[in-house]
């Protein structure tokens, strides 16, 4: 019998999962990474897919797409998307009220939707999955942001099919961070969880009720605005003004820069969750220029502080359309990259009283180990 994994399709990581032998498995890549790069690059050599796809990104930034979590099943004149294309190097086209990623291709201009890059990234996962355990997959659980809608639910779950999976649910991610926290713990008595999920491109919050390994959401909340990439996003914006001041120079126009300070950004942001300050190294960042520079875990909290107050936003309407106090909650479960930001804990834990937060799951791994328990619960 073949196995059925769990895919966690993320906006800037996807992993993907097995349960077997009693436990979850979150198989490794190629390169021996557990998480893989959501990026796909069009060269003249090929299309990369992953981690190689991420390498080059610096040196063709407008043919490398990443966050394409935020795009699929959306409109071009959604909000959301006309705010997210003023960060990205790529082209995004109207095209019949659709978003079309153009993109440039062994010497031609091509389109592509949204749905055909993540059904490469899907089928990146699904041949991780084949290569680590030797044999064919089809069946997957695939995990969506809460705050996720039919349309871009359908547009998921169509991209997966195209990829050759049969898919057995579209798994909220909340839901799957919940199962595999009551797996982890053996819960039986019921238990009021707030699922707090800060990952790459969203904020999501869910108040979900668990008793015997069966999950209830009793309510869910989000930002779609709120994320990691955020973040880094306030802190280019800083050493963009900084390089400005001490060269004379706007950054802005130089795209490969741009993704250069970028990594170097996201780099630093993980950095200070467990040091006071990061430097910045970017040896001829524009036309010879070397920009160096540092950033104070302080200052990090200043240029982000309205960004990380606004978390408890969503906090606050799940508890509401859950008709749940504050004290009613048993455990809050942090899943996400962003959720080792220590300011953005602090909030958490202030809001709460003082309650302390739960990291006995890998926030990095919840989703996926939660999906392939699903799968295989399915299976």
């Amino acid at each position: 019998m073949c196995s059925a994994i769990g895919i966690d399709f993320g906006a800037v990581y996807s992993r993907v999962a097995v349960f077997q032998h009693g436990k979850v498995e979150i198989i490794p890549n190629d390169q021996g990474n557990r998480a893989t790069s959501s990026y796909v690059a069009f060269t003249d050599e090929g299309i990369l897919i992953g981690d190689a796809a991420k390498s080059q990104v610096c040196r063709n930034p407008i043919n490398t797409i990443f966050d394409v979590q935020r795009l699929i099943g959306c409109k071009y004149d959604d909000s959301l998307v006309q705010a997210y294309m003023k960060h990205w190097p790529f082209e995004v086209i109207d095209e019949n009220g659709k978003p079309k990623l153009q993109i440039e291709y062994r010497k031609k201009v091509e389109l592509f939707t949204s749905e055909e890059i993540a059904l490469m990234i899907l089928m990146k996962m699904k041949e991780i999955a084949e290569a680590y355990l030797g044999e064919k997959v089809t069946g997957a659980v695939i995990t969506a942001p809460s705050h996720f809608n039919y349309s871009q639910r359908l547009a998921l779950e169509h991209a997966a099919i195209l990829a050759g999976l049969n898919v057995l649910r579209i798994f909220n991610a909340s839901a799957a961070t919940a199962l595999a926290y009551a797996f982890d713990r053996k819960i039986s008595a019921e238990r009021n969880i707030l699922i707090f999920d800060l990952g790459g491109s969203t904020c999501n919050v869910s108040i979900i009720q668990i008793e015997d390994e069966i999950v209830e959401i009793k309510s869910a909340a989000s930002d779609p605005r709120l994320g990691g990439k955020d973040f880094d996003n306030r802190m280019v914006a800083h050493f963009i003004q900084e390089f400005e001041q001490k060269c004379a120079i706007d950054l802005r126009e130089n795209k490969r820069a741009i993704q250069r300070l970028h990594i170097a950004c996201e780099q630093a942001k993980c950095t200070l969750s467990s040091a006071s300050q990061a430097p910045i190294i970017l040896d001829s960042l524009h036309e010879g220029i070397d920009f160096y520079s540092t950033i104070t875990r302080t200052r990090f909290e200043e240029l982000n502080d309205d960004l990380f107050r606004s978390t408890l936003a969503p906090i606050e309407k799940a508890l509401r359309d859950g008709k749940m106090f504050k004290s009613e909650i048993h455990d809050i479960v942090l899943c996400g990259g962003s959720t080792r930001i220590l300011k953005v804990q602090g909030i958490l834990q202030d809001f709460f009283n003082g309650k302390e937060l739960n990291k006995s799951i890998n926030p990095d791994e919840a989703v996926a180990s939660g999906a392939a328990i699903r799968a295989a619960i399915l299976t």
